[in-house]
């Protein structure tokens, strides 16, 4: 049967952007209280060296105090973020940070905000470009995190309390500073949303931008990934279609390949600004390696990064901070492997077939409709999955709809539990590790803080248990409070 939407789903979507927009005023709120209430720990985030490039006196300006407000908020990695927009890529470390923000930060500055240069300088034009990019794409990222939630979970009030848990996850703070988690986040997102709405060709690009802003976006090739199992087994076990799988596998591993490209391009960009040139005796020492990475030796050279190189008894205070969201995280993937342990570890595999064509395109449908075509090439046959397929295309890509049509309601009750998260819950799986054994551990609320199963569980968890759900706001309250407080003033947070 086919379920249409309510209209609650518009009422929602509105309470959404509301939250979106309410959680990063807050954030701004905060910011300028614990700015003004507190003196920084570092002052030098108003330094502004002239380029290596270029050697210029800057022009005076007519709002010193607006510029010097804004530039003071220039803190930990958004030096680097900036310092690229202005100036480029001048020093090794900063190709630890991906081009797309600063790009598209540079590019807001020299258009829409230009007539703000003489006025506040060209250094605060690009901070005041950074703060309306992340603000504006975290409210966009928001929209499509309850688009995506609810053809996930099938359920729109579920799918609303994620995305409100969403606008305020403990991270908030790095989504309304200049930061590349709300690019991330809303590329990342945006794209997982195209691809289990069918439209594959947006999705690669989107989630190839993605890779773009993040390098954990690279990661997102595992949904291609996921898909082209699916279809694959389903082509060789169930349609016997040899030749069918062959395809399926060459277009999923083109896709993956596009989604890797922007981030293998960027490491041939680095390569060739500092390798090339040099003799053998000048060159870095990760130009001469096999395999020439400029970003896992800038993440192990300059940071320190590597298994199990943060397992130190003073690092204690960093992973009781992770600890919340690494414990969130462990729960939501236990929880479902416990409750569903034959479809967690048979990566969706034995799940029914009435489970997969609720979720057609993340599995085996679509090959089986286009195989059966193959099979039978009758005209009617065709005529009526021509247009099967396209009445599936419409409800699926009608807005917000409160579930995609399924043979049995039981199937919506699951909620978290539908086969449709596992391919979220393995990724999260995956990064969770990372974070906790690979990187500096306190990085992980941030690291972790794009990933939608967290939410949906958090969301669950709020519904089947109340006293949860005190604790989870407090959770995100807590960590908005603090990291405002700590990350505005240049103290450490994640």
């Amino acid at each position: 049967m086919t379920i249409t939407p309510t209209f609650g789903s518009k009422r929602h979507q509105s309470l959404v952007l509301r939250s979106s927009i309410l959680s990063r005023l807050l954030l701004l709120a905060l910011t300028i209280v614990w700015r003004t209430l507190l003196t920084p720990y570092d002052t030098s985030a108003p330094l502004n060296p002239s380029c290596l490039s270029h050697h210029h006196d800057p022009p005076p300006i007519l709002f010193p105090s607006v510029a010097s407000a804004v530039e003071r908020g220039v803190v930990w990695d958004s030096v680097y973020f900036l310092r690229i927009a202005h100036c480029g890529y001048e020093y090794e470390q900063s190709y630890a940070f991906l081009p797309l923000l600063p790009l598209t930060i540079s590019f807001l500055s020299r258009t829409v905000f230009a007539p703000l240069v003489p006025l506040i300088g060209y250094r605060a034009v690009l901070g005041l470009s950074g703060y309306v990019i992340n603000n504006l794409t975290f409210v966009f990222a928001a929209i499509y995190f309850y688009k995506l939630s609810v053809i996930i979970l099938k359920d729109s009030d579920s799918a609303l309390r994620a995305s409100i848990l969403f606008c305020f996850n403990p991270a908030s703070v790095f989504y309304s500073a200049i930061y590349s988690e709300s690019l991330y986040a809303l590329f990342s997102i945006g794209g997982i949303y195209h691809l289990v709405t069918g439209g594959n060709s947006i999705a690669v690009l989107l989630l190839a931008l993605s890779t773009c802003a993040r390098s954990n976006g690279v990661l997102n090739a595992g949904y291609f990934c996921f898909q082209t199992l699916h279809q694959a087994y389903d082509a060789v076990f169930v349609k016997r279609h040899a030749y069918l799988a062959v395809q399926v596998l060459i277009s999923g591993a083109l896709r993956c390949i596009c989604i890797f490209t922007p981030f293998i391009a960027f490491q041939a960009y680095g390569y060739y600004n500092i390798c090339l040139g040099d003799s053998i005796d000048e060159m870095r020492p990760w130009c001469k390696a096999r395999l020439p990475l400029l970003y896992n030796y800038i993440q192990s050279h300059y940071w320190g990064v590597g298994f199990l190189r943060y397992f130190q008894l003073k690092q204690l205070p960093n992973f009781l901070l992770a600890s919340p969201i690494l414990s969130l995280a462990l729960c939501s993937i236990v929880y479902y492997a416990k409750s569903r342990p034959e479809i967690f570890f048979s990566l969706g595999l034995l799940a029914s077939v009435e489970e997969k064509n609720s979720s057609a395109v993340l599995f085996s449908l679509e090959t089986v409709q286009r195989s059966s075509i193959a099979r039978f090439p009758g005209k009617s046959f065709s005529k009526i999955q021509g247009r099967h397929n396209l009445r599936q295309r419409k409800h699926m890509t009608r807005g917000d709809p409160v579930a995609l049509p399924l043979e049995n309601d039981s199937l919506a009750k699951l909620g978290y539990l539908t086969v449709s998260c596992l391919p979220f819950i393995l990724q999260l799986a995956f990064m969770a590790a990372t974070a906790f054994f690979v990187m500096h551990v306190q990085v992980a609320t941030r690291f972790l803080s794009a990933s939608p199963p967290l939410y949906w569980f958090a969301s669950n968890l709020m519904v089947q248990r109340k006293r949860w759900a005190y604790l989870i706001w407090a959770y995100s309250a807590a960590y908005i409070l603090l990291g405002s407080l700590l990350f505005s003033n240049f103290y450490p947070f994640t």
